[in-house]
């Protein structure tokens, strides 16, 4: 019987917690009768691509992105159309395309997952020649990853500081949406483009898009009163914002986008400068990813929302311990130096 041959990319920095037990775990449980696998660590940004590449070059049957949506990302725009397929051990913040699967976030149910082998070809996007898989976008969603990307902080309570502090700032633009012959014009905060239904942290933009039916989700959100916000946000967190009154949703496989000055976009959460024109397309099962045979045994969308709030608070009160511990050792050691300099005097 053939060994499945598996390369792990393990992004060191991603989130915050060292990745030696996801290591650790990965040699122990891994049967090595059954599963062939070598690790490789990245070591900029883009390296995972690379990494990716030569795991396609030695016929790996499964690459797996262990950290975080940037990783993710890479390693699958680098092996589209090939005969790997993707796997995921989240480590990020958003984790976007690991939620959509069902992939668990607890690195050990994840690696159980991969253990399944199982495997499906699923779609993806393209916006302007960048891949994405979960969404992309223009707009105020675009302008929040930037921001984002630029922070210091991660995690749920970090995108929603970012949104709730931009907001109100932020003024809509007008676009022309074409698809084929036929283009409308709409004035509008964001236009989000889904292959999957989230932008990650369970925050449901395009909640009825699928990665097997060949067409992406559209998901036009107009200005709102500010006294609306809360329960917009409620029903993007419960999968039920194609119900509001200020937003427009259709499926197509192809869209141009027209705005009246160049500027930020983002493809799961990735932020870059474009220019005026978008073209966004849809490219059918072209990509192979070991998915959940289980996804439907996950608990709830508000269920996930609190065990995720309840997540980024233990890391934050753990990133705050590491603090303490620092500077104790720091003032240890200049308790130390003062010490031994009033002993020579």
């Amino acid at each position: 019987m053939r060994r499945t041959k598996i390369t792990f990319i393990i992004n060191p920095i991603s989130g915050t917690e060292g990745k030696q037990s996801i290591v650790d775990m990965i040699e122990d449980r891994l049967a090595p009768e059954l599963f062939d696998c070598s690790l490789r660590y990245t070591e900029r940004a883009g390296h995972a691509s690379q990494l990716a590449k030569e795991g396609v070059a030695e016929a790996a049957d499964i690459i797996v992105a262990v950290g975080g949506d940037g990783t993710v990302n890479e390693v699958a725009r680098s092996i589209t159309h090939s005969s790997s397929a993707l796997g995921i051990i989240p480590c990020g913040s958003g984790n976007g395309l690991a939620r959509h699967l069902a992939i668990p976030l607890n690195p050990a149910e994840a690696l159980s997952i991969i253990e399944t082998r199982h495997i499906e070809t699923l779609d993806y996007g393209v916006i302007n020649g960048h891949p994405f898989f979960c969404t992309c976008g223009v707009g105020f969603d675009a302008f929040v990853s930037e921001r984002f990307a630029n922070s210091d902080k991660r995690g749920l309570l970090s995108y929603v500081e970012n949104t709730l502090s931009e907001g109100i700032r932020y003024k809509p633009e007008t676009y022309v949406v074409q698809i084929g012959e036929e283009s409308q014009s709409y004035e509008a905060l964001l236009i989000a483009c889904g292959n999957a239904s989230q932008y990650g942290n369970n925050v449901y933009i395009t909640p009825k898009a699928s990665m097997k039916d060949g067409l992406l989700d559209v998901t036009i959100m107009e200005p709102f009163p500010l006294a609306e916000a809360p329960q917009i946000a409620l029903q993007l967190f419960s999968k039920r914002i194609t119900g509001n009154s200020h937003v427009r949703t259709f499926q197509c496989k192809h869209l141009k986008i027209h705005r009246e000055q160049e500027g930020v976009v983002h493809f799961d959460g990735d932020p870059v400068v474009c220019g005026k024109d978008l073209d966004i397309r849809i490219v059918e099962r072209g990509i192979r990813m070991v998915t959940n045979p289980r996804e439907h045994a996950f608990s709830s969308p508000f269920v996930r929302v609190f065990a995720d709030i309840f997540s980024d608070m233990r890391q934050e009160i753990m990133m705050l311990q590491e603090d303490v511990v620092q500077t104790n050792k720091r003032i240890r050691s200049i308790n130390k130096r003062l010490l031994s300099r009033l002993r020579q005097r």
